[in-house]
């Protein structure tokens, strides 16, 4: 059997194909002719004697074979990335870039204000930042298009390495007029006399809450579901009523007295975590690994019930 590297053209046109799930969508973004992309790809199936797609009619799905193929070949592409950058960075950290994937409620407060903290001793670092729902947070990450992924999480995920993870905190989130805004917690159920508002079915959030709802026979009819939570938590601040958060979302909003953030005390409601996520089996490249060390410290902050301003960088 031949041996590929993972720059060979058919591992190349294999890889494109197992991203794109079509072999047409992929000869496009290669430049090549789908027929030429079509060869390659029957070429390696024989040399390794294994069917590596199942050709179906909505495109082309990776067997149990080609899954295997496909996470060995991306693995092998990422170090051999980040051994060109560790050549670069051999005076320190001066260069590099940290590709991340997060939930949206960690872009809106959260990774910002780290990754300003962390430039301020590292400014050569750059920074790529996607928001994703958590599902597919986690699935970027263990294809290797993004370096870590900062995400909520109800069960485990395969071929993820959790670097760091907390109990996924859910507050009510009142404005400070509220009439339960002098309570220090709420249970679901104090919740209900009031209008709320929700983010669409599709976050672990609304899943843990309605869930949670189903158990206790509690039943709520939102006057306002969106899918971006700057309108949830805009509607709030506007007294229009109560809506949820995670712990992390609206820290600097609530420690400012913008809002009042009430912990929910239904322990049903304590099954999210926060992750910290990179590919299983990776050797993270040195910037992404000393920006993973510094997310670290400031989740035990978290967790330790407080976040410091500016926590030591982990060099």
């Amino acid at each position: 059997m031949q041996l590929y590297g993972v720059q060979s053209t058919a591992m190349r046109y294999f890889l494109e194909v197992a991203r794109c799930g079509s072999i047409s969508e992929a000869s496009e973004r290669l430049n090549v002719a789908a027929s030429a992309v079509s060869r390659q790809i029957a070429k390696l199936e024989r040399d390794v004697d294994s069917i590596l797609f199942e050709r179906r009619a909505r495109g082309m799905h990776l067997s149990e074979a080609g899954t295997r193929l496909a996470a060995y070949a991306r693995k092998s592409e990422l170090e051999a990335q980040q051994v060109i950058s560790e050549i670069k960075e051999l005076h320190g950290l001066q260069r590099g870039l940290v590709r991340i994937g997060c939930s949206e409620g960690f872009a809106m407060e959260f990774l910002p204000k780290a990754i300003a903290d962390f430039r301020r001793e590292y400014d050569g670092i750059h920074f790529t930042l996607e928001v994703f729902p958590p599902i597919m947070a986690s699935a970027k990450t263990r294809n290797g298009d993004v370096d870590l992924a900062l995400t909520y999480s109800l069960s485990p995920e395969r071929e993820i390495k959790v670097e760091y993870a907390i109990t996924g905190v859910i507050q009510a989130i009142v404005s400070n007029q509220h009439p339960l805004a002098h309570c220090t917690s709420v249970s679901l159920a104090q919740l209900q006399e009031y209008p709320i508002a929700l983010p669409m079915p599709d976050t672990t959030l609304r899943q843990l809450f309605d869930i949670c709802c189903a158990t206790q026979g509690l039943y709520f009819d939102p006057v306002l579901t969106s899918n971006y939570f700057g309108t949830l938590y805009r509607f709030v601040m506007d007294e229009g009523g109560i809506s949820l958060s995670g712990e992390l979302t609206l820290h600097d909003r609530v420690a400012h007295k913008e809002l009042c953030a009430l912990p929910i005390v239904d322990t049903d409601m304590h099954a999210r975590r926060v992750e910290l996520q990179s590919m299983a089996g990776r050797n993270l490249p040195p910037a992404v690994a000393a920006f993973r060390d510094f997310l670290v410290e400031r989740l035990r902050n978290v967790q330790g019930g407080h976040i410091k301003k500016n926590p030591a960088i982990m060099p």
